[in-house]
């Protein structure tokens, strides 16, 4: 008798229904595997957002480091919904290999934030002639800036670095245009979320690492 016709012993039995319900396969009859087998579980992939979006907020607790924690995560959802290895070390270790490259876009997205919100402020004071026009220019560029931000972080790998991360981002947004606007609604709940009640920052940095995960894996129409 082959190894795969002898019975199964109680605790392999178990293994196989777990792992048939998980969606990570073997199946047990002639389904086919799911497409994204780690995301099956509703609640375990919930748990899995939290926990990351957790782990994201400390790394970026610096601010200048929140781009290489969001890559990061991202990467680590990517590993997960995909029923790959997605130990939280790989996280760790992408966090290691990014953070001083990261570190510098982090200080320039953050300046270059600071400016942007400078001129809204100016805008609002009416000390700016065309004060309406410099906000909404302002406002554009806070937007622009949010989304390459989430587009990098889903570019980055360690082999592609930021360099190749950012230069990536014109190709990516003009390939979807509609994911690009996802994306922007994506940093819109984050923002709303955390200045609604500051707390709630996990949850939303977590569900806009699987944003970034989702969106391209999307299905589209023809």
């Amino acid at each position: 008798m082959s190894t795969d016709e002898r019975p199964r012993t109680r605790r392999e039995q178990r293994a196989a229904v777990r792992a048939d319900r998980s969606g990570s396969g073997p199946t047990l009859d002639e389904r086919p595997q799911l497409r994204h087998p780690g995301a099956a579980g509703a609640f375990a992939l919930l748990g899995e957002v939290l926990l990351i979006g957790l782990l994201i907020g400390v790394v970026s607790l610096a601010v200048v480091t929140l781009p290489i924690a969001l890559a990061a995560g991202v990467r680590h959802l990517r590993r997960y919904v995909a029923a790959d290895d997605s130990r939280l070390a790989l996280f760790w270790a992408d966090v290691r290999a990014g953070l001083l490259p990261g570190a510098v876009v982090g200080l320039v997205t953050v300046v270059a934030a600071l400016i942007l919100l400078l001129d809204i402020d100016l805008a609002r004071s009416g000390f700016l002639p065309g004060g309406a026009v410099v906000e909404a220019v302002g406002w554009a560029g806070l937007a622009a800036l949010a989304v390459a931000l989430l587009l990098a972080a889903g570019a980055w790998s360690p082999a592609l670095g930021w360099r190749g991360a950012i230069r990536s981002i014109p190709d990516a947004a003009r390939g979807d245009l509609v994911g690009t606007l996802y994306l922007l609604a994506t940093a819109a709940f984050v923002v709303v979320v955390t200045w609604a009640l500051p707390p709630l920052f996990v949850a939303g940095i977590g569900c806009a690492a699987l944003a970034v995960v989702a969106i391209p894996a999307r299905a589209r129409r023809t």
